[in-house]
């Protein structure tokens, strides 16, 4: 939400009430569409500040990475070498059994490290079909 306030209001032009309106009148298909997806996706990565967001209206900038966490959800947790990506993310730590908690400036590396043995897999899979 921040993200978009922050745009609208210093791209676009827009008012805050303006900005306000259009957040109200999504919010019912955030809460009843696009939220439960999130419990589907296979690997959810999601931004945490650990700066004061509490009003976005007044925020005159975006949370950088570097005042971020990145919480990383594994919904099958199963095959994930997490031993691994908390030695090779330094600052990382797990924070449940499907889950690992990354600083923001180091979402980039986790990605690859998460997502390259993946697509090298998926790669071997389809030669061998």
């Amino acid at each position: 939400m921040d993200q978009k306030i922050h745009r609208d209001r210093a791209q676009r032009g827009y008012s805050t009430e303006a900005v306000t309106d259009v957040i109200l009148r999504r919010m019912h298909a955030y809460v009843h569409c696009i939220t439960p997806q999130f419990t589907e996706t296979d690997i959810n990565f999601q931004r945490v500040p650990v700066v004061d967001t509490s009003n976005p209206f007044i925020a005159r900038w975006i949370p950088t990475p570097d005042e971020s966490l990145v919480v990383i959800r594994f919904r099958n947790p199963r095959g994930i070498d997490f031993p691994y990506l908390v030695s090779m993310i330094h600052g990382s730590w797990m924070s449940r059994a499907n889950s690992i908690v990354i600083p923001g400036n180091k979402q980039d590396l986790a990605m690859q490290l998460i997502f390259t043995p993946m697509v090298i897999r998926l790669i071997s899979d389809a030669k061998r079909a």
